[in-house]
């Protein structure tokens, strides 16, 4: 496994830093799961107070994810985590996560709220989520709704 200590997870500060997210997001919402083009990059990507996280390697996107300030009223909210395919299961996610979380802390947020794709619902119970609620279908996709209060 390559090491980890050379990764940074930043805010995105530039257009070319959000690009190469919604470009990693591309091609693992889209191109590896099928989810709807049109649908994967939407208008809380633009929205000021989403804050957009990547994970760099040598300067590359390997790792991104966003945290939302309000979703449906419900609060803050992580999603589009993705990280790239050869990087997987090496703590990557977790290094985004993490970081998010921190920036919710930051914001003052008590509680973050996520929608894991069923597949991967143990990660983030191994990261204090727990589950709320039945399966549900989010571009055709299996889901569970996951909170943590932090």
């Amino acid at each position: 496994m390559p090491s980890n200590s050379d990764i940074t997870v930043k805010l995105i500060e530039t257009p070319a830093e959000l690009e190469g997210a919604f470009s990693l997001r591309i091609r693992v919402f889209v191109g590896e799961q099928g989810v709807p083009a049109d649908i994967e990059v939407d208008e809380a990507d633009t929205d000021p107070g989403t804050v957009h996280a990547v994970a760099l390697h040598n300067g590359v996107i390997i790792g991104t994810g966003r945290l939302l300030p309000d979703v449906d009223g419900k609060g803050p909210h992580i999603g589009r985590m993705a990280v790239e395919r050869d990087r997987r299961r090496d703590g990557i996610g977790g290094q985004v996560l993490n970081f998010l979380e921190d920036q919710g802390r930051a914001r003052g947020f008590r509680q973050i709220t996520l929608h894991a794709q069923e597949y991967v619902k143990s990660f983030y119970a191994g990261h204090g989520y727990r589950e709320v609620g039945d399966i549900f279908e989010e571009a055709g996709i299996s889901h569970r709704e996951m909170v943590k209060e932090l």
